[in-house]
């Protein structure tokens, strides 16, 4: 004969709902902090992204507020058949890839300058990091009129004092507007390049290198077939966090150039269609466009990085 406990009797009584368990209250228990502020996050970016979805799906001209009307998809088949705004995409998609490619090259060999020991090290690295620390307008500006003016400019006076007086004066600006954006940005992410690289090489195994150097490697063997297979997942994580925050990057283009010269990426051009225009259906579908492309490029990024941390964990 068995003897029930009249916790367990309680708890199999048919029609009585059974008891909670532990695990799950504790587990709700930790989630209750964070509530406030999921609340807050969804209020402030969930919110406004579906009114955006669904004002992209109507007509709508702030001037004629009276004349709005459902559009369906046609302002996506705008948005994919304009001309101006498939060249803001190409521009978008130049930009990016340019800038993301030479700042990661040029973060992959300051990282490897710093992962040596010389005297002045922390020095330099601080320095190097500065840039990146820098608000965007305010190291647009900085480019704008510290480096590029062609009166006061430093690119010019280094021109004219190594050539003279009659040393060429170009207006950097006018003459190569879609690469001074890209030599701004390149200079202020470069520095988040090489901290992510100079990461990954102070995480590869010392051990591994020396046995490779007993064995007559050379410093370049030992960089092709140790130190780049290692990187890779901190390249991939490089190529995919720099490509989501170019992508949608507005603060060089209209401090530099205002758009001008060929220079009007995505970004900017949502923003003469949504402000000056006031096509907020046209505007709203071009975000929606940009949103999509930067959510695939940060699954693509969570998926690194979730694979760097089992791989840490793993060892």
């Amino acid at each position: 004969m068995t003897v029930t406990s009249p916790k367990r009797a309680a708890a199999t009584v048919p029609g009585r709902p059974a008891a909670p368990r532990p695990n799950r209250m504790r587990a709700w228990a930790t989630r209750a902090p964070l509530m406030p502020a999921l609340v807050f996050l969804i209020v402030v970016t969930q919110l406004p992204f579906v009114a955006t979805l669904v004002i992209s799906f109507f007509d709508w001209n702030a001037l004629y507020p009276d004349q709005r009307s459902f559009a369906g998809f046609a302002n996506y088949g705008e948005v994919l058949t304009d001309p101006d705004l498939r060249g803001s995409v190409w521009t978008t998609i130049l930009l990016t890839v340019t800038v993301v490619l030479v700042s990661l090259l040029l973060g992959l060999l300051l990282a490897l300058l710093l992962n040596r020991r010389f005297r002045g090290r922390g020095a330099v690295r601080t320095m190097l990091i500065a840039p990146f620390l820098l608000v965007p307008v305010a190291a647009a500006l900085m480019w704008k009129h510290l480096l590029f003016n062609p009166e006061y400019g430093l690119f010019n006076g280094i021109l004219n004092a190594v050539g003279g007086d009659g040393a060429p004066q170009p207006d950097w600006i006018s003459e190569m507007p879609l690469m001074a954006v890209e030599a701004a940005l390149i200079w202020q992410w470069t520095p988040f390049m090489m901290l992510i690289l100079l990461a990954g090489l102070q995480s590869r195994d010392p051990q591994l290198v020396e046995a490779a150097r007993m064995d007559g490697a050379s410093d370049w063997q030992v960089f092709v077939h140790i130190t780049l297979p290692h990187l890779r997942r901190y390249l991939e994580l490089g190529v995919l966090l720099g490509s989501i925050y170019i992508v949608q990057n507005f603060d060089a283009v209209f401090t530099i150039t205002s758009g001008g010269l060929g220079t009007a990426n995505l970004p900017y051009t949502i923003y003469q269609t949504f402000y000056q225009a006031h096509e907020n259906g046209l505007a709203s579908a071009a975000g929606v466009v940009v949103v999509l492309g930067s959510l695939v490029l940060a699954t693509f990024a969570l998926r690194v990085v979730s694979s760097l941390f089992r791989e840490e964990v793993s060892r």
